[in-house]
């Protein structure tokens, strides 16, 4: 009977869904048709035409991009309320839509009327009676799961399923994370609705959804103000290239396309850096010190530029020596900028070179005659020229290198072992690190843009203004640039100035993990912006909390602060969660200890320490994955990664669901969608989940950095279903 019934419910929603999903390709063709009569207007050939078509085609590119994005469950959502409220059931979807006679056939999910759908609760129904969720595959509706809010309605809906959010919860895990519109909870949505000013802040432990409620909160901000968050931007911020990979599929799957996603090795435009340096070196390059450091070393003499010109003018020779030279530095320095003071640099040269002409012969010649001889003498342009070049942030970070430069930028800022550590990485050859791109935007915003060369610059073509600086933009990469590139590639010139960096929303995931550099950097970006929060203290890999904290403030500074704090572990068996939380109690973590809410009777597996760690590893891991359907991570210290790699592509049981593993050795490369067990460290798995996890080796991750033990227990936390350690 309840087979039946349950059928006759999916028939009926189904029959919605149908008519739903005609009306979104009626939408289609008429965004399509929008666009096609866009290009037409612009052959009109005149100046209103073209800006009509612009107008039109950009509106209708929009919305075919909304509308495709919105197919995969469409309709997930209806609610059935009190004749007091709505007649009609409400229908709750990805978009909102509208029939031919422009009657509402789907809400919104983040429009004010589809709110209650996630607020309502059985101690306050706010009029609703029944919530539905539709479990759709695709355009076909497979299931209904159904929640009786008000009991004491008199009503003969019929009641269908076990809960929508347990079906969701016990689903097998792939290589993405997905939208959760059908199964946000209420103290979840709260946070999601929160004020759009200010700072919101989400807190809580493992597997308590921060991360893709602040994601769904992006796309509220953006349905709720979309002038201004459109017009001004999104930037969303995540710990590695692997969890950036794992989340970018939510935002398009929500409807939204306008949002820059930028791992913290991408978050400066025109760098992409994927390699982290060793803790020790990541620790000195992460310390607020590195700030001046930065700013002394942005304000040196360019190495191998000259010391000293002379020339001899009419009866006089004129000298600039390292004492005229200081006084010259010091004066434009005062005024701004280093590269914003290129303009100035040639006149500030000869206002100091005319002050030595004493003889009556030059005096008589007068300063614009002196001027012009020296402005064609090419010895003098040449020597300016390399006195004060324009300079780029590698060129600079690269001088760092040099133990000697260091040792004089660095007195009294970094230890001497500090200085060690920081020349032997920079002298390496590796390329950029993580932890160098902060010091890179450090540096940029020392040294100020390098002015570019207007039309007029370009028509006038003389001297000056070659000495002014006005360079083009493509001529910013230098080969000192090349040479200093990550992986071989070339730094890209920054596509924008330094006071176009801003944005209107920044969303910081695993916050309590940046570093005081990270936080500056991050911060320049949303000095105006209202920003998005998440983190968890207990999960943090930052050693210095307090000089994190105050960096934060900083960047923060003067913005309303709204916190949420998350208290149900929706990840986590408890049995996994018990586990993990039992090993930060240990260890003394002060942990935020979430609900988990569900049980599967599989308790975590520890294997003992074995001298053939290749074998049990390859026991452990076949075992997890023959028992679940999803992914399966394997954890291993940083020492390890290349040798367990190795061994995973040897085990032919193995073989098919390992394909790629091998390129997840990087954590810059995203494992693709056929990729089931990969390889991972432990900083990888910040922000990830797996069906089952394999941690080879707990004792040498916790030990390998001074917070091994956070790494360790954000580790513990990463499976939904089996955890097994291995020695």
């Amino acid at each position: 009977m309840t087979e039946d019934l349950e059928k006759r419910e999916i028939a009926a929603e189904q029959e919605y869904v149908d008519r739903v999903y005609v009306q979104l390709e009626a939408s289609a063709r008429n965004a399509q048709q929008l666009a096609a009569e866009g290009h037409g207007r612009g052959r009109l050939g005149h100046e209103g035409g073209l800006v009509e078509r612009d107008a039109m085609v950009f509106q209708a590119a929009k919305r075919i991009a909304q509308l495709d994005a919105a197919h995969e469950g469409l309709v997930f959502g209806r609610l059935d309320l009190d004749a007091s409220v709505d007649t009609e059931p409400r229908y709750i979807g990805r978009i909102g839509l509208r029939d031919a006679q422009r009657d509402t056939l789907l809400i919104d999910w983040r429009a004010p009327a589809a709110a209650v759908f996630y607020q309502a609760t059985a101690a306050e129904p706010a009029g609703v009676i029944r919530r539905r969720v539709l479990r759709s595959d695709h355009r076909t509706v497979v299931g209904v799961e159904d929640e009786l809010l008000d009991a004491d309605a008199e009503t003969d809906l019929p009641i269908v399923g076990e809960g929508a959010l347990m079906a969701q919860l016990s689903r097998a895990r792939d290589r993405s994370m997905h939208s959760i519109v059908a199964t946000i909870q209420a103290e979840q949505d709260k946070a999601i609705r929160a004020p759009g000013k200010g700072v919101v802040s989400i807190s809580g432990g493992p597997g308590t959804g921060k991360t893709v409620v602040a994601l769904h909160r992006a796309a509220y901000l953006l349905y709720s103000d979309r002038r201004r968050y459109e017009s001004g931007g999104v930037l969303v911020v995540g710990p590695s290239g692997v969890f950036m990979r794992y989340i970018e599929r939510v935002l398009p799957s929500l409807g939204e396309t306008a949002v820059a996603l930028r791992s913290l090795g991408e978050v400066v435009d025109g760098v992409r850096a994927t390699r982290h340096d060793e803790p020790a070196v990541a620790d000195v390059k992460g310390t607020a010190r590195m700030a001046e450091l930065m700013r002394r070393t942005a304000r040196q003499q360019a190495p191998g530029s000259p010391t000293e010109f002379s020339v001899f003018w009419r009866d006089d020779r004129i000298v600039l020596d390292r004492g005229v030279l200081g006084r010259v530095r010091r004066q434009l320095m005062s005024q701004g900028r280093r590269n914003r003071q290129l303009p100035r640099v040639a006149h500030a040269l000869l206002d100091a070179m005319w002050r030595q002409v004493r003889g009556e012969r030059g005096r008589e010649r007068g300063r614009e005659a002196f001027n012009d001889d020296m402005l064609t003498n090419p010895d003098f342009v040449d020597f300016a020229a390399a006195w004060w070049p324009p300079l780029d942030a590698p060129t600079v970070l690269g001088w760092l290198a040099d133990p000697e430069v260091l040792a004089r930028v660095g007195e009294g800022v970094v230890t001497p072992e500090e200085q060690r550590l920081l020349t032997k990485s920079w002298a390496a050859g590796a390329g950029l690190s993580v932890e160098d791109v902060p010091l890179l935007d450090e540096l940029r915003y020392a040294l100020g843009d390098v002015p570019l060369r207007t039309d007029a610059d370009h028509d006038r073509n003389d001297t000056l203004t070659a000495l002014e600086g006005g360079v083009d933009l493509q001529e910013l990469t230098t080969a000192s640039e090349r040479e200093y590139a990550p992986s071989g590639r070339a730094w890209a010139p920054p596509t924008h100035r330094i006071e176009d960096d801003g944005f209107a929303h920044v969303l910081i995931d695993e916050a309590q993990d940046l570093t005081p550099m990270q936080w500056r950097m991050v911060g320049r970006r949303g000095r105006t912006a209202s920003w998005t929060i998440v983190g968890d203290p207990a999960q943090s890999s930052w050693p210095v909390p307090a000089e994190s904290a105050a960096a934060r403030a900083e960047a923060l500074e003067g913005k309303p602060l709204h916190e949420f704090h998350l208290s149900t572990n929706y990840r986590n068996s408890a049995e996994i969660y018990e586990f993990a939380a039992a090993y930060a109690g240990r260890v003394g973590l002060d942990a935020d200890l979430p609900d988990a809410v569900r049980r599967t009777g599989e308790v975590p597996r520890e294997l003992p320490d074995t001298p053939d760690l290749e074998s049990a590893t390859r026991a452990a891991v076949a075992e997890v994955a023959a028992s679940v359907q999803g992914t399966v991570g394997i954890v291993v210290p940083v020492a390890r990664r290349s040798e367990v790699n190795a061994w995973l592509a040897s085990w032919p049981e193995l073989a098919d669901d390992a394909r790629g593993a091998r390129d997840a050795v990087d954590s810059s490369v995203a494992p693709s969608g056929e990729d089931r067990v990969v390889v991972l460290t432990g900083l990888d798995t910040k922000g990830l989940e797996f069906d089952g996890i394999v941690v080879v080796r707990p004792q040498e991750i916790q030990d390998e950095s001074a917070t091994g033990r956070a790494t360790l227990y954000v580790v513990l936390t990463r499976a939904t279903q089996l955890l097994t350690t291995v020695g």
